[in-house]
């Protein structure tokens, strides 16, 4: 079992990363699309139900949403506000990897899902401020959709994805039913298999976000407004870097028969930031049509998912537009969530470059090289080609703490 948290029992070798998880097919039931938004606050407030067609939207606020519009400069660093929405999708029935055995089917899927945002509350703080005041641009901020990892929670990565929102992007950070903590203790087995239902999860969570941009006070109102719908990225770590390969760039199909490249059409997805993460194994992997930019973040010392299984997927992404950052001394996790300092201080800056150029269209793709290479002793960074040389694993290590 992959842990994501430090000091968990070693990974066995039954983890998708390396032993194929078969893909399951179950019927699709072919009902309404049921979302309810919940937006997390210290006052009680009203809920409201409108129907439109066949989505039925229910709203329970329990905040008060700002009736006045902030206008703040449109530049960087802001601060960061937090909120949390919960939609339910009603559309797939899917094994409950939270029951045991995990064959009892659930008729639908709760997605609780935390979106980070910049605010107009003073820069300077470093805390993330519940339901702060959204600060407003014209068009909406440039967004990740953010794919946490196994037995961990989004808040896992406050440090970073906090550290891009200070650079002017939302993170729409979705909490995967089989693989939050409380699912995993309670099953007392692996649940990684639900990995393949978590691409499904993002698109809908997305696209019901997006449509409440558009239908004002809708499922989540406190995040109506912020995403540009033209500037999209996906990012994960881990099960959650398989999970956003799998959506960006499988030929295959998700365990309801969809196949990927249906979930993902219609969203602008502007480039893909993997990191620790592993090819799927089951169907190839190809470039979007749009040949988005790639970065692919791997640790030297990843007992998890070893350096090959992310230089894997950068190779078989055959476009130029495509980084790889080598960190040389770092392990799974911490140089993502921040406890390895070195290693931090190498992935922040990188990634926020990579989501720059990639969103906004600066800085310049040299910067994005030259933040991978700042530091020679803690990373490297390639870019096309074929990256470093990094042997295959025979026999890959037991992911233990890291």
């Amino acid at each position: 079992m992959v842990s994501d948290r430090r000091l968990q029992s070693p990974r066995n070798d039954s983890s998708p990363s390396w032993s194929g998880l078969r893909g399951y097919v179950l019927a699709t039931f072919a009902v309404l699309v049921l979302v309810t938004g919940t937006v997390a606050s210290r006052a009680v407030g009203a809920t409201t139900t409108t129907t439109s067609l066949a989505v039925t939207t229910t709203t329970t606020t329990t905040s008060t949403i700002p009736t006045t519009t902030t206008t703040v400069p449109p530049t960087a660093p802001y601060s960061v506000g937090v909120t949390s929405c919960t939609f339910v999708d009603a559309t797939r029935s899917l094994r409950n990897f939270g029951t045991l055995p995990p064959s009892v089917l659930q008729h639908q899927r709760t997605l609780v899902t935390e979106i980070r945002y910049p605010t107009t509350s003073d820069p300077s703080t470093d805390r993330e401020v519940n339901n702060a005041t959204p600060a407003i641009v014209s068009g909406g901020f440039p967004t990740v959709v953010f794919a946490h990892g196994y037995d961990v929670t989004p808040d896992t990565y406050a440090k970073l994805l906090d550290a891009w929102v200070r650079k002017g992007f939302v993170v729409v950070a979705p909490i995967f039913p089989g693989e939050e903590p409380a699912d995993v203790a309670h099953q007392h087995v692996n649940t990684e298999a639900d990995l393949y239902n978590e691409p499904a999860d993002m698109t809908f969570v997305i696209r019901h976000l997006l449509r409440d941009d558009v239908v004002h006070g809708g499922s989540c109102p406190l995040a109506s407004g912020l995403i540009d719908p033209a500037r999209l990225a996906l990012a994960g770590h881990s099960d959650g870097a398989i999970a956003v390969g799998l959506l960006a760039f499988s030929r295959g199909r998700d365990p309801q028969g969809v196949a990927y490249r249906n979930l993902r059409s219609g969203l602008h997805l502007r480039s893909v930031l993997v990191m620790s993460g592993a090819v799927d194994g089951k169907a190839p992997y190809s470039s979007l049509p749009t040949r988005s930019p790639l970065l692919v973040i791997q640790s030297a010392f990843d007992q998890c998912n070893p350096s090959f299984f992310g230089l894997q997927i950068y190779r078989d992404i055959h476009q130029s537009n495509k980084w790889f950052l080598e960190l040389l001394t770092a392990h799974h996790l911490p140089p993502i969530d921040g406890e390895d300092a070195a290693g931090f201080s190498v992935v922040a800056p990188v990634t926020t470059s990579f989501l720059e150029f990639t969103l906004n269209g600066s800085p310049t793709p040299a910067v994005v090289v030259a933040a991978g290479d700042a530091r020679p002793k803690i990373a490297q960074m390639f870019h096309g080609g074929n990256g470093p040389y990094i042997a295959p694993f025979d026999d890959p290590p037991a992911c233990g703490p890291h």
